[in-house]
């Protein structure tokens, strides 16, 4: 009976000290990611404007907690502002874009749906970076719509998918940002949240 006794107790503390091992993992792994998560947010009014060079020449400057979607040469070219308000490195990874406010849910975007970057796209924590994306294809499924918003000066949203320096923690933040160059362009705001890798933050 005392063998047994003892054999039990010691169990019960192989466990205990088990669980709490375990427990003490998880918040150090918690603890570690959190050190490298990224969140990309508007960036500042008062932030020095981005100038961003696309692949065929073309160059557009874009001000702080700004965004924009121009129409030039029957080419639409859209960039954004951003500044890093995590402790990691962003790498943006895709993005996607809807033609009005009304057509988006609040479901979170398929991520099939993601154009990848062309280019990596870094933002580091703490500092403004921006994201550029074009579409050149008057057939382009999203071509129209995108059009006509920046002909309109209309609202878009923009959905980022992007991750930590190591590919993980992706995460997808939607903006929405006036297209076109008129008077009531150049503003982007930062609307909604998925994490993909983790639990929703709701």
């Amino acid at each position: 009976m005392a063998t047994a006794g003892g054999t039990l107790v010691l169990a019960v503390a192989t466990f205990t000290s088990i669980r709490s091992a375990n427990r003490s993992a998880r918040v150090a792994e918690r603890s570690l990611l959190a050190a490298q998560r990224p969140v990309l947010i508007p960036s500042r009014e008062d932030d020095l404007p981005e100038t961003i060079r696309f692949g065929d020449g073309v160059v557009v400057t874009v001000g702080g907690h700004g965004g924009r979607a121009e129409l030039r040469d029957e080419r639409l070219y859209m960039v954004m502002s951003l500044r890093n308000g995590g402790a990691g490195l962003a790498v943006i990874h895709g993005w996607h874009v809807v033609a009005g406010s009304a057509r988006v849910g609040m479901d979170r975007p398929d991520l099939d749906a993601f154009r990848p970057q062309q280019r990596d796209l870094y933002v580091p924590s703490g500092e403004t970076g921006f994201w550029q994306g074009a579409i050149r294809d008057p057939e382009d499924p999203d071509y129209a719509g995108m059009r006509a918003a920046a002909e309109q000066g209309s609202r878009v949203m923009v959905d980022l998918l992007y991750g930590d320096y190591e590919g993980g923690q992706r995460a997808i933040a939607r903006f929405g940002m006036t297209a076109g160059s008129g008077e009531d362009a150049g503003r982007a705001d930062v609307l909604r949240y998925w994490n993909v890798d983790g639990s929703d933050p709701r």
